[in-house]
């Protein structure tokens, strides 16, 4: 018995992902001046226009027409003819302050910073794949990671900024290991005269596809590879579909895979426990199946504003566990950062590393230090205890 999942991934050129990128790149350069800015940062894009709002507390100045021009430019979105450019975009700000009445609960709680909003996080884990990530998304992100660097470096010159791709993989039902990849999804835009069956696709099944899927995985005389499946995609990027921080929470996860608490990542300062809990439950349910204490983990933190302590602690094993599950949560809790200034000082979270976060997934990726697997030592060391 088998059965299919699928995830997708979106290119940096894809609306909701210039957006988030914008808010990111803000808070970078906020970061960088005053690491103790407060930044709740969202973006909008349509035709021809950047809209900027929301409350940002700092002792810092950003030159944020400069910020979304470079980042606008960095992703490829360099003429006119694309209906969305860099140097011709319009840009308007709206920034007030952080309200005081969150700022009271998040500056001090009995000495210690409480979480910056009410909410729950999830973090998830799985063997099935290198980096610890289910197999859907990791893939997606590849190809899309994959189609910009075949756009930028002129392998695929005719390609443009916006695209998606979607991988569906068969999982064999008692395993839950991979099996077959019988479906491939790529819409990308291209430019006017690309002839999409004769040239487009056998150019993506060559330069996209075979370096990123795994040989064993596919069968390419049976592969369904739907490229451009309407037939036509010129008209892409914010002139096509308006774009929004926050509007790609399952790309930026699990593709569906695991649970979403909800919150967005994008433009928020690590205060905001949508993103830094968000970051420390991957980071705790990597390192529990790097350790060995089982196959698969989610781990869900729930916080409550202005509170430093996580009102609960949630571990599932799926059935999967070699050690008592009994024993999890008090691991959890004993090895692991759980408070909102513990989380920040112990993954490092108040730096300017947010950018690189707001395309191709905030998880999965060794350069970030909620990816590290430097606690399984003292797991294992729990466990024997």
């Amino acid at each position: 018995m088998s059965y299919l999942f699928s995830s997708e991934s979106v290119t940096e050129g894809h609306p909701d992902k210039i957006a988030d990128q914008i808010s990111d790149a803000i808070l970078d350069e906020l970061l960088e001046q005053d690491e103790n800015s407060r930044v709740a940062c969202e973006t909008f894009i349509t035709t021809g226009l950047v809209v900027v709002g929301g409350e940002i507390t700092t002792e810092a100045y950003v030159n944020i027409p400069k910020v979304i021009r470079r980042v606008v430019k960095n992703i490829g979105y360099t003429d006119a003819s694309m209906g969305f450019d860099y140097q011709t975009c319009g840009v308007m700000t709206t920034i007030d302050k952080q309200s005081p009445d969150i700022a009271q609960g998040v500056d001090a709680v009995g000495h210690e910073a409480g979480a910056g909003d009410q909410g729950m996080m999830f973090g998830y884990a799985v063997n099935q794949t290198e980096e610890l990530m289910p197999l859907p998304i990791k893939l997606a992100h590849d190809l899309t990671a994959q189609l910009a660097k075949v756009r930028k470096n002129g392998t695929l010159p005719y390609l443009r900024p916006d695209g998606k791709s979607q991988v569906t993989v068969q999982f064999n039902s008692n395993t839950k290991q991979p099996e077959l990849i019988p479906t491939i999804v790529i819409s990308n835009q291209h430019a006017e005269d690309v002839d999409i069956a004769n040239q487009m696709r056998p150019d993506i099944l060559e330069h996209v596809i075979k370096p990123i899927i795994p040989q064993g995985l596919v069968d390419y005389s049976k592969l369904n590879l739907l490229v451009n499946p309407t037939g036509r995609f010129v008209i892409g990027g914010p002139m096509g579909d308006a774009g929004l921080t926050g509007r790609k929470i399952i790309v930026d996860t699990y593709g569906g895979y695991a649970p979403h608490g909800g919150g967005a990542f994008s433009g928020k300062d690590p205060s905001k426990v949508d993103r830094s809990g968000a970051y420390v439950s991957r980071y705790i349910a990597k390192n529990l199946v790097a350790a060995g204490v089982a196959d698969e983990v989610t781990v869900q933190l729930a916080y409550a504003i202005g509170v430093a302590e996580p009102v609960s602690v949630y571990i599932n094993t799926h059935g999967t566990e070699k050690v008592n599950p009994n024993q999890l949560e008090n691991l959890v809790r004993e090895i692991f950062p759980l408070k909102p200034a513990d989380i920040i000082r112990h993954l490092k979270l108040r730096r300017p590393i947010y950018l690189k976060t707001a395309s191709y997934g905030h998880f999965g990726r060794k350069e970030f230090s909620w990816e590290q697997l430097d606690l399984v030592s003292a797991i294992k060391n729990y466990v024997k205890s």
